[in-house]
């Protein structure tokens, strides 16, 4: 799994990245699948909005977002969001091999 870490319009300290990749390391517990995953900070006004981006194999890509006066607070609770979205994704991969679709339904004994 590819993690980057990039700033729009402002420097990321390394302590920052870091903390990040050690953060969305833990998604590929959840679904082993990930690609890549691209963690973007950027400053709006007195608040930080943080923004990752998760990129699974085969399938659209899995956003949370999530804004505040603390970076690494806002990591957390994106991480969490998106936990919470892989897991749910996994479930409708998992439900789709289970389909019980087109098959006709088995008649009662008379």
């Amino acid at each position: 799994m590819q993690i980057s870490v990039s700033g729009r319009h402002m420097h990321v300290s390394q302590d920052l990245q870091d903390y990040a990749r050690s953060k969305a390391s833990k998604l590929s517990q959840f679904f082993d699948k990930i690609q890549t995953v691209d963690v973007i900070v950027s400053k709006e006004g007195l608040n930080y909005a943080v923004e990752i981006i998760v990129k699974p194999d085969h399938r659209e890509s899995l956003v949370g977002r999530d804004s505040g006066s603390d970076i690494k607070a806002c990591i957390d609770v994106i991480v969490d969001k998106l936990e919470r979205q892989i897991t749910k994704h996994k479930e409708k991969i998992r439900n789709r091999k289970h389909r019980q679709g087109g098959q006709p339904e088995a008649y009662p004994p008379q």
